[in-house]
């Protein structure tokens, strides 16, 4: 009787082990930064070039702006206004940890002051430090697993960031909605210091686009005025593109930059 009760005890072992097995070993081990740093590298590649179109909404009016945009890594990154025409030409550069807007009408280049990353992005509800891409998200943060929900239809793991007591952020803590299966960040929500919910960011309609499946659909929405808030439609995007390195992100390559002729549908 011992040695059958011994037995039924390593069958049972092998049994656990061999369900561990068919679990992913990423999805065993991945920390919740990994999985917030993972989901955050989606849009970027070694190098990526896309086409948007951003629609800014308010109670009495609208605008829309389209724009291409290069990325080398997380660190490099230029976005070029094509419409409409008063901002034609306009061109942000970010380079490592600084940033410059160059502006057509006047010929000058201007850098923006780290002072200025959270002010607000071509007028939208998006800031510098959105658009830009800096990694503040993954750097200046805890991460925290929170259980799950579901976005969408998509089950997503809830996870919690709180800023690093150092950390020069305006957030007083961040939840973001990541998928279990896809890595897609489907809804973050921003907090100011006084826990107090400021904006909304979803993404959704996700596509096969450069050979990943992404959003294609990015709304951040004011939680404090109503009726405010900006649409991102991302209409083509391509990852690892030939010619873009460290010398293509430049101040002289922003003064003289052209769109791609890139055909979208």
């Amino acid at each position: 009787m011992h040695m059958k009760t011994r037995s039924f005890k390593i069958w049972g072992l092998l049994l656990v082990a061999s369900l561990l097995m068919s679990v992913p070993l990423q999805a065993q081990t991945m920390t919740a930064k990994e999985l917030v740093n993972k989901s955050y590298n989606l849009f970027l590649g070694k190098s990526s070039f896309s086409i948007m179109t951003m629609e800014i909404v308010r109670p009495t009016w609208q605008r829309s702006i389209e724009m291409q945009a290069w990325s080398l890594g997380d660190q490099y990154y230029i976005a070029l206004i094509t419409q409409p025409a008063r901002d034609k030409g306009e061109v942000f550069l970010k380079y490592d940890k600084d940033m410059w807007n160059f502006i057509p009408a006047i010929n000058r280049v201007i850098k923006i002051p780290p002072s200025m990353m959270m002010q607000s992005w071509m007028g939208s509800d998006f800031t510098n430090n959105d658009l830009m891409k800096q990694n503040s998200i993954v750097e200046d943060y805890t991460h925290k697993y929170n259980g799950s929900a579901t976005i969408d239809g998509y089950d997503c793991y809830e996870v919690n960031l709180t800023p690093l007591p150092d950390a020069a952020v305006v957030w007083g803590s961040i939840k973001m909605w990541i998928a279990k299966k896809n890595y897609n960040m489907l809804k973050a929500e921003f907090y100011d210091t006084h826990a107090k919910l400021v904006k909304t960011e979803t993404a959704s309609d996700l596509k096969v686009m450069g050979g990943r499946l992404l959003p294609t659909l990015l709304e951040m929405t004011s939680n404090t005025k109503p009726g405010d808030k900006t649409v991102i439609h991302i209409l083509y995007q391509e990852f690892d593109v030939k010619g873009i390195d460290l010398p293509f992100f430049s101040i002289q390559k922003i003064k003289n930059i052209r769109p791609r002729e890139v055909h979208t549908k």
